[in-house]
């Protein structure tokens, strides 16, 4: 299935401009989504949490702009509501993203969970999620999936809730995952690396 929201950030990303190559990813400008979502922000609030420069955010602030996405402002950037529409798609899929304590998956000093809503029949060996991850700056990826109503760690494990129970719980209780749903888990040396590391990794489930 080709999603709306994939097509749109893809789309704003490969936009060509003149000057230096951007510093930014797609990711970047679902992160952005993510904050406009809950609160109106600032140029250099928008450009911290991102971890971008002044220029970089300028030209996000832009794209999105310029894509009627967001609004700018006095008071800062915040989403319209053809941004929050398409926020609203992206939702429906990537359904929740935390921040999780060290565990027996979860072992670098910042990790991420990302729960895919139904994208179970994509995942093969889990090393597409893990490659991309690393390439995000992340240290690893976990790709878990929910099958015959276990979680499965492909060549892993066949059940989580077995081999690393402390995790399985934690897992159960963060995300509720249902039949068919699939949780990455990346770890990173920074809060940053792990974060774009988790979208980056869940990216790759999408057609």
């Amino acid at each position: 299935m080709q999603h709306r929201f994939k097509q749109v950030l893809e789309g704003i990303a490969a936009e060509k401009s003149p000057g230096p190559l951007r510093s930014f990813s797609v990711f970047h400008l679902a992160f952005a989504l993510e904050l406009l979502a809950n609160e109106t922000i600032g140029r250099g609030r928008l450009a911290e949490r991102l971890h971008v420069g002044e220029g970089a955010v300028r030209t996000i602030i832009s794209r999105l702009q310029d894509a009627g996405l967001i609004s700018v402002s006095k008071n800062g950037c915040a989403l319209t509501g053809k941004g929050l529409s398409l926020w609203r798609e992206y939702q429906r899929v990537f359904v929740k993203k935390a921040e999780l304590e060290q565990d027996e998956l979860t072992l670098g000093d910042c990790n991420f969970g990302v729960l895919v809503k139904g994208y179970a029949f994509r995942v093969g060996s889990g090393m597409e999620q893990r490659d991309a991850a690393v390439k995000a700056g992340a240290n690893s990826a976990t790709t878990i999936m929910v099958k015959g109503g276990k979680l499965v760690i492909p060549s892993v494990s066949g059940d989580v809730a077995k081999s690393f129970p402390s995790t399985g719980r934690m897992l159960l209780k963060m995300f509720a995952p249902e039949e068919g749903d699939v949780i990455v888990i990346s770890s990173g040396g920074s809060r940053e690396k792990a974060e774009f590391g988790v979208l980056a990794a869940a990216w790759t489930l999408l057609d």
